[in-house]
């Protein structure tokens, strides 16, 4: 895009919310690589003040969003300086605003429980929405997908399996419904970087070691998530919702190259795998342009150079997280909710400090022993399981021998 977005009758609008976070600055490449057909209508930035204020500079979004209203000031006075009319919003209410405001795309991509309700704002306005946080599906994938029913909305998927499998998956897919033929999903994923670490050596992991991903690059939650598998057994969840399938249906193949991003397998035998370069660009181009193909900037995958495709089965004993996840998705109502609410607060103690790195399966473990389930028709009874995680895994931390939660983290 240029400096000020080109506009043009064909040219659709964006909000991007999490711009400042690492899905919401790879959208806005792709998105600068076709100044012509899209523009932003809006974006937020959490807290990150200056990062916003540079993409507010160049793309010239009617809205920008912040967290509160000290870092609201502070970009209204940057814009103000710089003579740029942007409105500028704030919390929770502006988040909803930004996700409802006029456009044709909204990209879900604010990391955490704090996405939940402006990407369901954005679903029951009817836009397309890109969902790239996992927490709306993992915490109340029924509502979504009723929801979209109901406004017209597409929804399509941003992780880079599930938005592999859908490109496996026939044309006239619809969200939410298994389709016809379909044996199982084969979810893929790399491994982490603690795939072949002794398991003697976890209790010591740091979190500078478990944000080293051997081949994406994701904030700092996702990789630890990536680490201890929770980020796939969140996927598996998702899966379920997004395809219509059961948590049987869907398996867990460890491919350390993280080339085939996903496969479907049919009742015929045939497998179809989606293949690509590890970078985020791919699905999001394909979900800004679908059904069409557009242009990414990912270089082109050269299979020679990769040379060999390698996988295995994971091992739940060095990844307990995947068995609790897998547990949740056959528990359903709000159990998936308290294992994202309990994992949230487990990888921020883990980032802090607070506890080590074995600890994040321990307290998500005496946090979903120690929370019941309940069902999960509203959305208020999924944010009261959410607030209810959340303290028992605050309780939980706070008990914990001081010795432990300190092992390895200096």
């Amino acid at each position: 895009m240029s400096e000020q977005s080109r506009r043009t009758d064909q040219s659709r609008a964006v909000t991007v919310l999490g711009s400042t976070g690492s899905i919401g600055v790879s959208t806005l490449d792709v998105l600068a690589r076709h100044p012509d057909r899209f523009h932003i209508a809006a974006l937020s930035g959490f807290t990150q003040v200056e990062r916003l204020f540079e993409q507010c500079r160049r793309y010239r979004p009617s809205l920008a969003v912040m967290a509160d209203a000290s870092a609201a000031r502070r970009l209204r006075t940057l814009l103000s300086q710089a003579g740029l009319d942007i409105e500028v919003a704030e919390g929770e209410g502006g988040l909803e605003r930004a996700a409802t405001a006029p456009s044709d795309i909204v990209m879900a991509a604010i990391v955490g429980a704090a996405g939940l309700a402006p990407t369901l704002a954005a679903v029951r306005a009817g836009k397309r929405v890109l969902i790239a946080n996992k927490e709306p599906l993992v915490m109340c994938g029924h509502l979504f997908i009723e929801e979209a029913a109901r406004s017209g909305a597409e929804l399509l998927p941003i992780d880079s399996e599930h938005n592999a499998v859908f490109q496996c998956l026939p044309p006239d897919h619809r969200t939410g419904q298994r389709d016809p033929g379909v044996r199982r999903i084969l979810l893929t994923c790399s491994g982490g970087p603690f795939r072949n670490t002794p398991q003697s050596e976890l209790a010591a992991v740091t979190p500078e070691q478990a944000c080293a991903h051997p081949n994406w690059s994701m904030g700092r939650k996702i990789s630890v998530d990536s680490a201890t598998l929770m980020n796939k057994g969140l996927e598996l969840i998702e899966a379920c919702w997004l395809f219509g399938v059961a948590p049987d249906d869907v398996e867990i193949v460890i491919h350390p190259q993280s080339v085939i991003h996903s496969m479907v397998e049919y009742d015929d035998g045939s497998v179809l795998a989606q293949m690509g370069n590890p970078d985020m660009r791919t699905p999001i181009a394909h979900a800004l342009g679908w059904p069409e193909r557009i242009s990414s900037g990912v270089s082109p995958l050269d299979l020679v150079e990769v040379a060999r495709l390698e996988f295995e089965r994971p091992d739940f004993s060095r990844f307990p997280a995947l068995g609790l996840a897998a547990q949740a998705a056959r528990s359903g109502g709000t159990s998936p909710a308290i294992l994202n609410a309990a994992n949230e607060i487990a990888v921020g103690a883990f980032l802090d400090r607070r506890i080590g790195f074995l600890d994040i399966s321990r307290v998500i473990q005496a946090v979903m022993e120690a929370v019941p389930s309940n069902g999960a028709d509203d959305l208020a009874m999924i944010l009261d399981a959410d607030r209810r995680g959340r303290d028992a895994a605050f309780t939980t931390i706070e008990t914990m021998r001081p010795d432990s939660a300190a092992r390895g983290m200096h």
